[in-house]
């Protein structure tokens, strides 16, 4: 049997993978134990409030193996919306098949629908030049920008 890849928006039913990647993923780039509680009450939030962002994930089969989230931010020199592509995951199995290509590629395809998307912008882990080298060679370029944050104290930072 010939594996079918469909890509399609994230619901409801699949919180339990999308917690499941976002904790791998932490674990895998950053050595962090996310808590189970705040990732399943963060990807519940975000499918339930889509003014904020949205998840696509990428099926073979019927098996979700690899997913993104999308969140938005306003650019008023721009006037036009940037696309942040976060919780990028795909199964260790399942990489280097085009999995994230045919993700990205969604993603460019529903912005162009939209018509205010103006560009996409994410953030990689400084030392991970395997997806580095995936996102130059699917046109992304890297910024003269640097990213800093503060976290407030809400008791759920890790």
């Amino acid at each position: 049997m010939t594996d079918v890849l469909f890509i399609r928006p994230a619901v409801e039913e699949d919180t339990e993978r999308l917690v499941a990647f976002n904790r791998a993923m932490a674990k895998e780039t950053e050595g962090l134990d996310l808590p189970m509680e705040t990732v399943s009450a963060g990807v519940a939030a975000l499918l339930k409030q889509p003014q904020y962002g949205f998840y696509l994930v990428a099926e073979i089969n019927g098996e979700v193996v690899g997913g993104l989230m999308v969140t938005y931010e306003w650019s008023d020199w721009r006037d036009g919306l940037f696309w942040w592509l976060q919780s990028v995951y795909v199964l260790p199995s399942q990489r280097g098949k085009g999995i994230y290509k045919r993700l990205y590629a969604a993603v460019k395809r529903r912005a162009i629908e939209r018509g205010d998307v103006c560009g996409f912008r994410l953030y990689v882990e400084r030392e991970n030049r395997r997806a580095q080298e995936t996102y130059r060679a699917l046109g992304m370029a890297e910024t003269h920008y640097k990213i800093y944050e503060e976290l407030l104290n809400r008791g759920k930072n890790v």
